[in-house]
């Protein structure tokens, strides 16, 4: 029997429109034309303005043949060009690659060819390792530079346009470009690349309009909030924030270094309500003398992901007036899918026990339709004991499109319609799951599964230790046992011994890490501690 609802109501364009978080843009300038959308030192631009560069930027790369499936890659710092990048781009129909500020030349000239480049679009501070790029690559890009007002240097890249002036060349009233359906592709971010070439994560308008409107659901933002940019928008496209504040009508801040006084001063000068990071600038944030901290008038909330931070970290965030948010995801959702939703009976409880639960990734995103720690070989969800270690795997519409030009990758990925993060977790009786380590670093010794996170936990609460990352390393008896990397605030900070007290004190016997090793631990451009090295390190 057919379903009448589905008979003689069709799409059509009175009530069919692809979503994409373009439109945002268009509904602030158009509704809130004067509303600061943008600070980034003595430069102040309205939603207007915002609005007009960004079609200008649209419209000059159409002029140059810019069109839908191209790419246009930006190596840009947290400033008014990136943002105007994140509309201007897909509003030509093109396809917008952030490259990572931090990568060497290689890497970029590998993404610029895997990804066929069309238009390049460099910031002046970028210029030596661009050049370097640029011989290495295969692609011949048109070449922007840009050159900050408020960090202007003279050097200009050979054969490039200045950004103003290419801006120039095009037309602030631009038709701009909806996509053709809605899961077109609206940007190309490259994973860190630890073990080989990196993979392009393709994302989708829908996926993007959909985790910006959740970004602002989740984090409780308010119309005309003020966000500061001490995440890098290259990172996930910021998280979708560049989406995210044009949808409520926010100001932006942009900050081109993530230093401690340029980043109180902001929080204080221009009122900012939110912002994210990885712990390691909550740690620069405190790394000031607290009568070097501003008092904050109200309450700002602090978003952040990778490694759950430190207790002591947690609780100095707290007395400084920043409310800290744990969440969870990867390039591959669109940057957070996962939040540790904070309830108000949890205030009640110690320090101790806050800070526990502060740690555990949470629950699925406002936007993310399952979200499960499943059985890699089964496909079964693990009981939610705490306990029992699976998968942490995706379903929805903020996953991404897949791998560009690598469909083994994808497939491989996408395996039973579940997208497999590759972290292993485990769920509790609540429902919030918990990383305990990535598949590839999880340890095996006799037949006892040790998680490196579990053991790296520990060693951080230590108050001699800034930095640590523990491996398999081989073990003739066990198969494999775990040792630990460790950097201390101080030489002579702390003894082994010392150190293998703490984890005996805090952890199982069999979980011990065997050997302790004292130096600095590689990490990659973004950040990510380089296992890889430290297990070829004990290997030999």
């Amino acid at each position: 029997m057919s379903n009448p609802y589905n008979t003689d109501l069709d799409r059509n364009p009175a009530n069919y429109q692809p979503l994409t978080p373009l439109t945002f843009l268009e509904r602030a300038a158009s509704v809130f034309p004067e509303h600061t959308a943008i600070i980034h030192g003595a430069i102040r631009r309205n939603y207007d303005e915002f609005y007009r560069r960004s079609r200008q930027l649209a419209s000059a790369l159409s002029n140059k043949g810019v069109g839908r499936g191209d790419t246009v890659s930006v190596m840009l710092a947290n400033t008014p060009a990136m943002l105007e990048s994140h509309y201007g781009v897909p509003m030509s129909g093109a396809v917008l690659h952030s490259l990572n500020t931090r990568l060497d030349s290689a890497v970029i000239a590998y993404q610029l060819d895997h990804a066929d480049t069309k238009v390049l679009i460099v910031d002046r501070e970028f210029l030596d390792v661009i050049r370097a790029a640029i011989e290495l690559s295969k692609v011949n890009p048109i070449l922007v530079d840009y050159n900050d007002s408020e960090f202007p240097i003279s050097d200009e890249l050979s054969g490039a346009t200045e950004y103003e002036s290419f801006l120039s060349e095009g037309s602030d009233e631009f038709d701009w470009l909806m996509p053709e359906d809605e899961w077109d592709a609206i940007s190309l971010n490259y994973t860190s690349g630890t073990t080989g070439n990196p993979k392009g994560v393709v994302s989708h308008h829908r996926g993007a309009y959909l985790l910006a409107q959740g970004n602002a659901l989740i984090a409780s933002i308010n119309k005309h909030a003020v966000y500061l940019w001490t995440l890098p928008m290259f990172h996930c496209n910021g998280w979708c924030f560049p989406w995210t504040m044009s949808a409520i009508i926010g100001t932006h801040v942009c900050l081109r270094h993530v230093r401690p006084g340029p980043i109180w001063d902001a929080i204080s000068n221009h009122k900012v309500s939110h912002l994210c990071g990885s712990p390691i600038v909550m740690s620069t944030l405190l790394s000031v003398d607290k009568e070097e901290r501003h008092l904050l008038e109200k309450q700002v909330e602090f978003f952040t992901a990778a490694a759950p931070p430190p207790e002591n970290i947690l609780t100095e965030m707290k007395a400084s007036g920043f409310n800290v948010t744990h969440l969870y995801g990867l390039s591959e959702t669109y940057g957070p899918a996962v939040v540790n939703e904070w309830h108000q009976e949890w205030d009640d409880l110690d320090d101790d026990l806050q800070a526990s639960l502060k740690a555990r990734q949470g629950v699925r995103y406002l936007p993310l339709e399952s979200l499960d720690v499943l059985n890699p070989e089964t496909m079964e969800p693990v009981p939610h004991d705490g306990k029992t270690i699976g998968e942490v795997m995706f379903r929805g519409n903020v996953v991404m499109k897949g791998y560009l030009k690598n469909k083994q990758a994808s497939e491989e990925s996408f395996k039973d319609g579940w997208f497999h993060s590759g972290d292993l977790g485990v769920i509790h009786d609540d429902g919030y799951v918990q990383l305990k380590d990535r598949s590839k670093d999880i340890i095996i010794s006799g037949g006892e599964n040790i998680s490196s996170i579990e053991i790296e936990e520990v060693l951080y609460k230590h108050p001699a230790v800034t930095a640590v990352a523990v491996v398999a390393m081989p073990d003739d008896k066990w198969g494999e046992s775990p040792c630990a990397f460790v950097q201390l605030n101080c030489e002579n900070a702390a003894s082994e011994a010392e150190l293998n007290q703490w984890c005996r004190d805090n952890m199982a016997s069999y979980k011990l890490p065997r050997k302790y090793i004292f130096e600095d631990i590689p990490k990659t451009s973004t950040g990510k501690v380089q296992k890889f090295i430290l297990r070829e390190r004990v290997k030999n």
